[in-house]
């Protein structure tokens, strides 16, 4: 996938996407000046050992790719960190076990959101930004769900954490990334939905 392409729709930049299913547009509104560049991602990526010193042309693109998609959310060094670190790492049982997640999987219809998604990934072919447009269209047509109690599940499911709409443009870089040789494997969303599933059980 060519670095930006899993970011437009039919000509529409992703944050458009995003108002079209957001709980809240200001959480997806327009993106701060983003002051990241590939190279501070592959930096970052390097630190942690999940990318080697002789990176492939594909893994520099995702890296341009990740700049541009998680940059302009990231306030400083620290937090894109942190928002990559969501790509490299997941452990679904470590994550079902922390408390403030209870919260988010005990409201109401959670476990009805986790079983649709589980079915709509497994069913489709890798996540970029029109696969999950139509992921969320569907869930909010058949369970009549909007907010939080749609988008926590699914953004904890599959990116790890419970939060805003940055956590989307995490889980847009997941499919892509995993068919790349990093030194780490990278999980795909389907992957991780599996697991995620398999924890709670």
């Amino acid at each position: 996938m060519a670095a930006g392409g899993a970011d437009r729709h039919d000509g529409r930049p992703y944050a458009t996407i995003c108002l079209m299913h957001s709980p809240d547009p200001s959480e997806t509104s327009v993106s701060p000046a983003n002051s990241f560049t590939a190279g501070d991602v592959s930096a970052i990526l390097r630190e942690h050992g999940w990318l080697s010193a002789d990176p492939t042309a594909e893994q520099i693109s995702w890296c341009e790719h990740a700049a541009a998609m998680l940059g302009g959310h990231a306030a400083d060094g620290a937090a894109l960190r942190e928002l990559l670190g969501l790509v490299f790492h997941y452990d679904a049982r470590e994550i079902v076990s922390k408390v403030e997640n209870h919260v988010v999987l005990s409201r109401y219809a959670a476990r009805d959101v986790l079983r649709e998604l589980a079915l709509l990934l497994l069913d489709g072919g890798a996540v970029n930004s029109e696969r999950f447009s139509e992921i969320i269209t569907r869930l909010k047509e058949g369970l009549d769900l909007r907010g939080r109690e749609l988008f926590h599940p699914v953004r904890l499911a599959v990116a790890g954490r419970a939060g805003k709409g940055e956590l989307d443009r995490v889980i847009l870089l997941l499919d892509e990334a995993a068919g790349l040789p990093f030194a780490v494997a990278v999980k795909s969303a389907r992957t991780r939905i599996v697991e995620f599933c398999a924890a709670l059980d």
